[in-house]
């Protein structure tokens, strides 16, 4: 507690910035009152497609938040000196996330005292019951990991013993959270786009893009606007995780074209064709997959080629399409298209409201409020080394 007055002090930018993620926040709290009063009638979700934008940013940050483990498994278990400095940014990464998850689960719910429901009424064949306890867990476990690195540094102190098997323990709870989502959708054989063996590592792999992605973005900004630098090594291998990340995620996604398309089963090809081509004249996700297809294609071009992956403006650009691309793909169109048809064969066609995407962009500006003061604070703490 005695280090949150770092979070109070800054320059007239820092505080324009906070003010503004307020405001933001103010505005959505507001339409989120608005759908409290009137109920889910006021965003674009329906019967037929009864998980929108909320569902899928769900889906998109609890990839964000397992990604701290691209940073905490090669500097604890490999002695990557280089992640030394952006651990612990990594880990404060993950907590805005995890806390961006549950609120976005919170506001999918027309009546929000329901989620006490699961806590007190757990059913241990719900993956539901699994999800939240995994979320729970993850954002305890990093918590109390920050916490206490964060501490040590303020107190010129190694940390304690018990830290390291806590660190360890982490890893494989952050790749659960991600499997645990997965199964969420596996679970419902109603819905033939998520009946996927690879949906998991699929998850997996684009998480493990566009975390580091968001990272390298956020120690870039962090270089230019304070005092604060990751160091060149870090970032680049930060891009070199990226690079790999990206194309085994991409590979998973031809796999599941080539196996849907070429089959010709028609509950299997058709949320594909109506991502890709449309559906009986409705194609309203075809600009945003295809969209997302060519920043995806450019993205990797850039990483790949290590000539440019190591110039600092381009592996910027790229991870921007990285991260972009696969929001474009995992936080909107993946969950969309998984109710298009309908078991009734019907194409519904699903549009965010101007309320619903109000909510939105409240939690985003949560999201980064609680970074921002995360951040604040680590730097301040390593301005007194």
């Amino acid at each position: 507690m005695y280090m949150l007055d770092k979070a109070i002090t800054g320059s007239r930018r820092y505080w324009s910035w906070m003010l503004f993620l307020l405001l933001l926040t103010a505005v959505g709290f507001g339409c989120y009152c608005w759908q409290l009063r009137d109920g889910l009638g006021i965003t674009g979700m329906s019967r037929d497609v009864s998980w929108g934008i909320y569902v899928a940013q769900f889906t998109f940050f609890v990839g964000i938040a397992a990604s701290a483990v691209m940073v905490v498994l090669p500097y604890y278990l490999h002695d990557v000196k280089q992640f030394g400095k952006i651990t612990i940014l990594g880990e404060f990464l993950a907590i805005a996330a995890v806390v961006m998850c549950m609120l976005f689960i919170f506001v999918d719910m027309g009546q929000p005292m329901r989620v006490l429901y699961v806590l007190l009424y757990p059913t241990l064949h719900s993956m539901m019951f699994w999800d939240m306890l995994a979320l729970g867990g993850y954002l305890v476990l990093n918590a109390v990991i920050s916490a206490v690195m964060l501490d040590c540094e303020y107190q010129h102190l190694p940390p304690p013993r018990w830290l390291r098997p806590v660190v360890l323990f982490s890893i494989p709870w952050a790749v659960s959270i991600h499997t645990v989502t997965a199964f969420l959708y596996n679970g419902l054989p109603g819905r033939s786009l998520w009946l996927t063996a690879i949906l998991a590592p699929r998850f997996l792999a684009s998480a493990f893009a566009s975390g580091p992605a968001l990272l390298i973005l956020l120690c870039l900004l962090l270089r230019h606007f304070t005092t604060f630098d990751a160091g060149d090594e870090a970032i680049r291998k930060l891009g070199i995780i990226v690079a790999y990340a990206m194309s085994v995620n991409v590979f998973f996604l031809l796999l599941e074209l080539f196996t849907a398309l070429y089959s010709h089963v028609p509950e299997h090809s058709a949320p594909l064709r109506y991502l890709f081509f449309g559906l009986e004249g409705k194609h309203p996700l075809v600009p945003v997959m295809w969209l997302s297809v060519s920043m995806a294609a450019a993205a990797l071009v850039a990483l790949l080629v290590p000539a440019l992956r190591k110039n600092r403006r381009i592996l910027a650009l790229a991870s921007v399409l990285v991260f972009g691309s696969l929001w474009l793909e995992k936080g909107m169109s993946l969950i969309v298209a998984g109710f298009v048809p309908s078991p009734l064969n019907h194409v519904t066609v699903y549009t965010p409201t101007a309320p619903e995407l109000a909510i939105v962009v409240g939690v985003w500006a949560i999201g980064a409020f609680i970074l921002t003061v995360f951040y604040k604070i680590a730097i301040s703490v390593r301005a007194l080394d």
